[in-house]
């Protein structure tokens, strides 16, 4: 029990902790009065204070901005600059990059990113060097001789010398290698003189021979030991090409559980040590599609750069302010060969009427883009186009003549009949929107006329198993003319004949005039000879009509923007829109101004 002392001692501290809680409070009080309630009258003040130094702030960084735009105006440019990956769809399949063999849209584009040649064209078609420096040529014209570039390199850092060159053509033009560029090559004789000397022994003048010289080349150092009868199935031709052009082979994939749903995806790197200099692009990618559908739903996607191989500009597109598309006239013809041994057909004045039937004008707008109408065997520029020896065509009223005097007499279905036999002909062609619509323009306009047309398109395997046998009536096809005027493969009689090497006389036209001139014309080397010899030519086509030209095609490449360095005027094909690849550019940065 606590004693009375002891109480009293707490009762003491207790009050004198009481004491100090009150001291507490009170000075708790005068703090609050002094420092907040006192202050809150001049909170006001604060609040401007503060946002008038948040605004000066502001103002500052505003001005900062401001001006550095300005600046940048004078001293910053926008360009391309390098990097980027470019990523092209193509309409189509690989099946081959060899320079030897590649013949599909898709193969003929890869070749042109993997190989070179010892020369190429430029975006005005225009020859001009590649791994060759130039050429000379002798006082007969028939010996070439050709420099190459120095320190030209092979992707495996080999060296790329003449033999290379050689041993490029020799395979060419061993039979066992069966490749479709033999029939350009047979008769000439290709020798390396030294490591950078080539020299070309053609057996007669040949103006057109430079334009030969443009296919990609292959090394010797890893395709000597290949028998030339298994060239085309190597693996070099597929998954491990070794080439000097522009870009180097990285991998291929492919995808699709069926042939029509297949689709390849070829990977491209830089050559560093082009002969051109390295690309900028740091990687190309090529895509095959089979079906146009599915190229146009991945291009709608954003997944490719750009598309190749459609017809005509797809609807979904022509709104897209960011997508381009390219229309670039191509030196090629698209006619109707009418096969002149055919039975209703091989009447020229039978011939003449149906050209004399035809506003080609009118058909010309069912194609859907912008073309350059043709009308003679040679396009217009060319080295002996003569433009008052022409076609004759719109002339209803001569055509109604030449087939009452061929015997042809209109029946009660306005359709015409000699001998009871109707006058009629199918014309083939291939499966496509454009040649459809320019097909079904023709058999409209030769109904005026009498003519029943029966259209059948061809599915392009088909097709070119029917032309390659000539079993037709008559075709409306296109052909490649390239840039000079030598049409002998097209209008030669030998080339009628299916066992000459191209068989290319789709008409199977026959003509001694004809032939003279087209011999003559390719082997004379003054443009003013040339001229002359050609216009006996024009003349037997145009009173022979073995065919109705049309008009000079463009191919279509569509393009989200940008691609810089890409202007092509002309083209031969369209792997040439290739030709200049090592300078495109898809990046644009600000750069100080030059």
């Amino acid at each position: 029990m606590l004693d009375r002392s002891t109480r009293l001692r707490w009762r003491r501290k207790f009050k004198r902790s009481q004491q100090q809680v009150e001291d507490l409070g009170y000075q708790a009080e005068d703090g609050l009065e002094k420092h907040l309630f006192r202050r809150l009258s001049r909170l006001a003040q604060v609040q401007r204070f503060i946002v008038s130094w948040v605004l000066l702030l502001v103002f500052m960084i505003g001005g900062v901005l401001v001006q550095t735009k300005a600046l940048g105006a004078n001293y910053l440019e926008s360009r391309p600059d390098k990097g980027g990956i470019y990523t092209a769809g193509i309409l189509g399949s690989f099946t081959n990059v060899s320079p030897l063999y590649a013949a599909s849209s898709v193969d003929n584009s890869v070749e042109r990113l993997v190989f070179s040649g010892l020369f190429k064209f430029n975006q005005k078609n225009k020859l001009e060097g590649e791994i060759a420096s130039g050429w000379t040529v002798d006082e007969r014209g028939t010996t070439y001789t050709v420099k190459l570039k120095p320190n030209v390199k092979w992707h495996d850092g080999k060296p790329l010398t003449a033999d290379d060159v050689a041993f490029t053509y020799a395979l060419i033009q061993n039979p066992d290698a069966k490749s479709p560029l033999a029939s350009s090559w047979q008769g000439i004789t290709v020798t390396a003189v030294d490591p950078t000397t080539v020299t070309f022994k053609l057996p007669s003048l040949l103006s057109a021979f430079p334009y030969s010289m443009v296919n990609g080349i292959v090394p010797k150092h890893i395709l000597k030991g290949v028998p030339a009868s298994q060239l085309r199935s190597v693996a070099f031709n597929t998954n491990r090409p070794v080439g000097s052009g522009p870009f180097k082979w990285e991998a291929i994939e492919v995808s699709g559980d069926t042939p029509e749903e297949r689709q390849q995806r070829i990977a491209l790197i830089p050559n560093e040590s082009y002969v051109g200099g390295a690309p900028k692009l740091d990687k190309f990618i090529v895509r095959s599609f089979q079906k146009e559908q599915d190229l146009v739903d991945a291009f709608k996607k954003r997944e490719l750069n750009a598309a190749a191989g459609l017809t005509s500009m797809p609807d979904v597109f022509k709104d897209d302010q960011s997508i381009r598309d390219y229309n670039i006239p191509l030196s090629s013809q698209v006619l109707v060969f009418f096969r002149t041994n055919a039975d209703i057909l091989s009447d020229p004045k039978v011939r003449q009427a149906l050209s004399y039937g035809l506003d080609t004008s009118q058909v010309l707008n069912q194609i859907g883009r912008p073309v350059l109408p043709s009308n003679s065997p040679l396009l217009r520029g060319q080295v002996g186009y003569d433009p008052a020896i022409v076609q004759k065509t719109n002339n209803i009223v001569q055509a109604n003549k030449l087939l009452d005097e061929a015997g042809w007499k209109l029946g009660t279905n306005n359709f015409r009949y000699k001998d009871k036999v109707k006058l009629s002909y199918i014309l083939t062609t291939q499966d496509n929107s454009s040649y459809k619509n320019v097909a079904d323009e023709l058999k409209k306009q030769w109904s005026k006329i009498g003519v029943d047309v029966i259209i059948a398109p061809q599915k392009d395997d088909e097709l070119q198993s029917l032309i390659a046998q000539h079993s037709y009536d008559a075709l409306l096809y296109g052909i490649s003319i390239g840039p000079d005027p030598d049409v002998f493969a097209y209008w030669h009689s030998s080339q009628a004949d299916l066992r000459s090497p191209n068989h290319l006389n789709f008409s199977k036209y026959g003509s001694v005039q004809a032939d003279k001139a087209l011999e003559a014309g390719r082997t004379r080397s003054e443009d003013a000879a040339r001229v002359i010899k050609y216009k006996s030519f024009l003349e037997a086509w145009t009173n022979d009509a073995p065919a109705v030209a049309l008009y000079q095609p463009r191919y279509l490449y569509v393009v989200r923007d940008p691609l810089f360095n890409f202007n092509q005027e002309v083209m031969n094909n369209g792997a040439d829109r290739l030709n200049n690849v090592d300078n495109w550019m898809i990046r644009e940065t600000n750069q100080p101004k030059k």
